[in-house]
């Protein structure tokens, strides 16, 4: 790909970007690379397309395949662009999943008669109350019939095949890390970040500068950027915060829930395809809203995991601990004993749901999928309305470059579409939890049973996550069992299964806004919370050569999945995007 870059773009500028591992050659379009040979901006390259998308997720995936359907359908043609930071398409996507198709229906009708990472129906659907030695059976709250068990870092490879014949030019391995404004401060795209830097600034032999994919030079300067960037998206938040956009939405902030995950390969006789489990209770205390699922796909593969609400008020819980615990459980156990761990990994989820959903436009562009926060909690699923999310601003950006309308339509569009309905049906659950797990469950099956998603009130959601955690004087520490190496793992042994890799000699992407914080108030306040909420062991308090406890970041275990950003509680932690490539290598997550 470094030559097919090099050419189209005539400069080293953008060549460049071909040296993260797993790119695969683009299909350049005449326009594009013209615009490129002759474009350059402050000594970065400069490359036009009609729509850059930030994020080779589901959202981006389908926002780029309708685009390119709508341009058939009118026998016209929009330049797209995909950028993706992972090293390849779905090596940092990594979710349950239960995928519900509804959208894929939409958008790819045969779907099912193609070869497919979709192909294990959901064949059973049970629901769990553990104690801490019981597994109790309670009716089941969800509707699978109809639903697949699947990795959705597989599908999305799929989605970008598919994508990819349409003519979507996918580039994974660029990290956009700015977004471009023209003079009027309307978004005209984005920027990659440089390379080759060292962490004391300087530049290496391996410099170079990043590369502008914006449009806003053409005669029609009408151009749009869609970010796709997925839960707690850096440029995404950036965008939200400066244009007001939750304000202008529905007001209320977003919360979130740290998943954590480890796909086996378990016994055969102990395996079930389509089998779907989800627990409530242990190892979580009463006042932490939170679940775990098991999900068996093919080929003896068991997806397993804990999701933790980042609102919890012990300082002293680590959730990756606390999945290590769950394990143990005597009815889970039986299900991993004679198994072996394929892959680890950990994402944030939004659980804000209906009343956290911001205003997705801004001048110039929209925000999809999880960026703008879509999931549905009581269902566990957020892939299909992130989908349909993309669609629906597709749909928005095609009229608006070809037909002169407004990216208004998305926001219109999206509150008419079945997205809106069904998470306002779904918009009380939550909340619930905020007065506990009784009270929660409770309100839940009022919600489910009698209203039926049509209550006459909306809760609000509680405190925003970070302002959650109580100070450690009001706990006490919590002793851990050490992992035993076959069931549970220390964090070191994990982090190998998740590939994750970084160039070590660069600028740290994890930044403190004010140095002293840790020190100052996190250690003494909190007793040094970002040394357990972080599943990967990035934040750690080391002593110094007087003894003195300082806040040490091995930002090369980093996992990307935004707890650091969200969960801190002074929000004294930024997290940037590193050099393209860099992070998690998910396969089969």
């Amino acid at each position: 790909m470094q030559r097919v870059l090099r050419a189209a773009a005539a400069g080293a500028g953008a060549a460049r970007l071909a040296h993260a591992p797993g790119h695969r050659a683009p299909r350049w379009g005449p326009a594009a690379a013209a615009a490129a040979a002759r474009w350059m901006s402050g000594g970065r390259e400069a490359m036009s397309y009609d729509v850059v998308i930030v994020g080779a997720g589901p959202a981006g995936l389908a926002a780029a395949i309708r685009l390119k359907q709508l341009c058939r359908a009118a026998d016209t043609d929009l330049s797209v662009c995909v950028l993706e930071k992972g090293s390849e398409v779905g090596a940092h996507v990594l979710s349950g999943n239960v995928f519900e198709p509804r959208a894929l229906d939409e958008l790819i009708p045969k779907w099912r008669q193609e070869d497919t990472p979709i192909r294990v129906p959901v064949s059973s659907d049970k629901f769990w109350l553990l104690t801490k030695n019981k597994a109790w059976t309670l009716p089941s709250p969800f509707d699978n019939k109809g639903n697949y068990v699947i990795s959705l870092s597989q599908m999305v490879r799929w989605m970008a095949s598919k994508a990819e014949e349409l003519g979507v030019e996918v580039y994974p391995g660029f990290a956009a890390s700015e977004i471009l404004y023209d003079e009027n401060q309307i978004v005209t795209g984005v920027a990659t970040n440089d390379v080759g830097i060292a962490k004391d600034g300087s530049k290496r032999e391996t410099f170079q500068p990043g590369v502008e994919l914006r449009g806003d030079y053409l005669e029609n300067a009408g151009r749009i950027t869609l970010l796709a960037e997925g839960c707690r998206g850096s440029l995404s938040e950036k965008i939200i915060r400066n244009h007001k956009l939750r304000e202008s939405g529905q007001g209320q902030h977003q919360t979130y829930a740290l998943g954590i995950k480890e796909v086996w390969e378990i016994e055969e006789g102990k395996h079930k395809p389509g089998s779907v489990i989800h627990t409530v209770g242990w190892p979580l205390d009463s006042k932490t809203y939170g679940g775990s699922f098991m999900y068996h796909l093919d080929d003896r593969q068991l997806a397993i995991g804990l999701v933790v609400a980042l609102n919890y008020r012990n300082p002293f819980m680590s959730p990756y601990d606390e999945f290590q615990k769950f394990k143990q459980h005597p009815a889970v156990r039986t299900i991993l004993d004679g198994g072996t761990v394929l892959q680890y990994g950990a994402r944030t989820l939004n659980e804000g749901g209906f009343q956290s959903i911001p205003n997705p436009v801004f001048p110039g562009g929209a925000i999809i999928g999880c960026s703008a926060g879509f999931l549905n909690v009581p269902k566990i699923k957020g892939t299909h309305t992130a989908m349909k999310s993309g669609m629906l601003a597709a749909e928005a950006t095609f009229k608006t470059l070809v037909e002169g309308s407004s990216m208004e339509l998305y926001w219109e569009n999206l509150k008419k579409s079945w997205i809106w309905e069904e998470l306002y049906r779904a918009r009380n659950y939550r909340p619930a939890f905020e007065y506990g797990f009784i009270p929660g469950m409770a309100l839940s099956a009022l919600e489910r049973y009698v209203f039926k998603g049509k209550s006459p009130f909306t809760l609000k959601h509680g405190r925003p996550d970070h302002e959650a955690t109580d100070m450690a004087s009001s706990h006490s520490p919590i002793q851990y069992p050490k992992p035993d190496g076959q069931i549970s793992f220390d964090v070191p042994t994990s982090l190998y299964r998740s590939s994750t890799n970084h160039e070590h000699d660069q600028p740290p992407h994890l930044r403190l806004r004010d140095p002293t914080v840790p020190e100052r108030v996190n250690l003494p306040l909190y007793a040094g919370p970002e040394s357990r909420y972080c599943p990967a062991r990035v934040y750690e308090y080391v002593s110094d050569e007087k003894g003195v406890q300082k806040l040490h970041i091995n930002a090369q275990n980093c996992l990307h999945c935004k707890a650091c950003d969200i969960k801190d509680p002074k929000q004294n932690i930024e997290w940037t995007v590193p050099e393209g490539g860099g992070g998690p290598g998910y396969t089969v997550m």
